[in-house]
């Protein structure tokens, strides 16, 4: 790829894969319920969203220390250098960790250690954006922030994730206006599996910088128009999409519609250890099924570089 690709959105959790929940479970003295590593693997068969969560939470079990969550930040930055990423921001997940009884500051120390020297060691400028379970009581959220802002986290954003049915972005208007108070930027999970409303609430209610997913915006035309408008990006993960059967397969997927919309997309890997690649493979999957062409992944991979947080000094950089 000429222009080196941002990766925008991508869970940290999500790119545990099953050899080193191994090695961290061997670390912590943490027994798995599974026969084996292959046990495990078999498992990686998703009807939706909710069988995908219930698999990804059970696994976070083997996150206890700054140290294994340094390690593995370090272990998806290495890879998504050989990926051709040189920007990422990604999710974190306090209130899973903290539920569990990981300190907020243990969680914060491991994932900012990779964060500060990702540049140094990866090549890859990097952010880390809190995410709010939005299948989690509100008073959570409200705790959760409180806590970062307390802790003075260098984090960059506040994001909404997890369950989307039937937890409307509007649930979390309160919480998001003060992320956005606190001069943080705010991004929202909508429009995967919930209905084009929901983009509506983030945009309006949320005051969300980008919409992650966004797929389900071509039912409503006027939404459609709306975020080509206001330059509104959408992080679409195409590969999760089919594994969580938002699409059956990668040839229906409506990437290429949405680029000849004009809506400004950019590709992800969402949970690449549980959704069968990284950002590389993604365009590898839209290349084949797709017919991808060289002249629109340049513009997917300057997409990723305008939408993300980076400085400008840093989007100038990559760009040229």
């Amino acid at each position: 790829m000429v222009v080196p690709v941002a990766e925008l959105h991508m869970h940290i959790e999500g790119s545990l894969e099953p050899e080193q929940i191994y090695q961290l479970a061997e670390r912590n003295r943490i027994d798995l319920p599974y026969r084996d590593i292959d046990d495990l693997r078999s498992r990686y068969e998703f009807t939706d969203l909710q069988s995908f969560l219930d698999l990804y939470f059970a696994n976070m079990a083997v996150l206890r220390t700054a140290e294994d969550f340094a390690d593995l930040t370090r272990a998806y930055f290495r890879r998504a250098a050989a990926a051709g990423v040189a920007h990422a921001e990604f999710f974190f997940n306090p209130q899973a960790h903290v539920a569990r009884g990981v300190p907020l500051s243990a969680v914060l120390e491991g994932i900012m250690d990779a964060v500060s020297t990702s540049e140094r060691e990866f090549s890859i400028s990097s952010a880390a954006i809190a995410a709010v379970l939005r299948d989690q009581p509100v008073r959570g959220a409200e705790e959760m922030l409180a806590e970062i802002i307390r802790l003075q986290a260098p984090i960059v954003g506040l994001g909404l994730d997890s369950a989307e049915v039937g937890n409307p972005p509007s649930l979390f208007e309160d919480v998001f206006a003060r992320a956005r108070a606190e001069g943080l930027h705010v991004v929202a999970h909508a429009g995967e599996e919930g209905p084009p409303e929901y983009i509506w609430q983030a945009l309006d209610l949320l005051g969300a910088e980008r919409i992650d997913h966004g797929v389900r915006a071509l039912e409503d035309p006027a939404l459609v128009q709306r975020l080509v408008d206001e330059e509104i990006p959408l992080t679409v993960c195409p590969l999760s999409n089919v594994r969580l059967r938002v699409f059956d397969t990668l040839s229906e997927h409506p990437l290429r519609s949405m680029l000849e919309l004009g809506l400004i997309v950019t590709v992800n890997s969402d949970d690449p250890a549980y959704f069968g690649g990284y950002v590389d493979d993604n365009f590898a999957g839209l290349e084949k099924e797709l017919g991808l062409t060289e002249s629109e992944r340049d513009v997917l991979a300057r997409n990723s570089i305008k939408a993300s947080f980076a400085s400008s000094a840093r989007k100038a950089e990559l760009l040229r």
